[in-house]
């Protein structure tokens, strides 16, 4: 899937969110995949429940937010735009660590060894 950098830039204007914009532009050289699904309307992001990330393996990025349905076994690192309080409650109790996408960046800007869930 071909990324157009131009179509995210011109997504991007419409953005009122200045960290938001601050976080898609980092990401629009290292990762454009992530980058073109945060350059989308907030109400096309993302939104994965636990029970959906319980089934996947190893770490995960998801361009949006987490939703506290159904129980999470494993232990992993999420890594999100958002999560709801109960999502981040049971990431914690399953030994997981949950992560902002800006925080991340600021550790691995590429965001390698992550699986983008969509």
């Amino acid at each position: 899937m071909k990324i157009n950098k131009t179509k995210i830039e011109r997504r991007m204007k419409s953005k009122t969110d200045s960290e938001l914009v601050s976080t898609i532009i980092k990401l629009k050289k290292t990762n454009p995949l992530v980058a073109k699904e945060l350059s989308k309307p907030k109400r096309r992001w993302a939104s994965v429940n636990l029970e959906e990330l319980n089934e996947l393996k190893g770490d995960v990025v998801i361009a949006g937010k987490v939703l506290g349905s159904g129980d999470l076994t494993k232990k992993k690192r999420i890594v999100a735009w958002g999560a709801s309080e109960k999502a981040k409650e049971r990431i914690k109790d399953a030994g997981g660590e949950f992560i902002t996408i800006v925080e991340e960046i600021r550790k691995n800007p590429e965001l390698k060894n992550l699986e983008l869930v969509r």
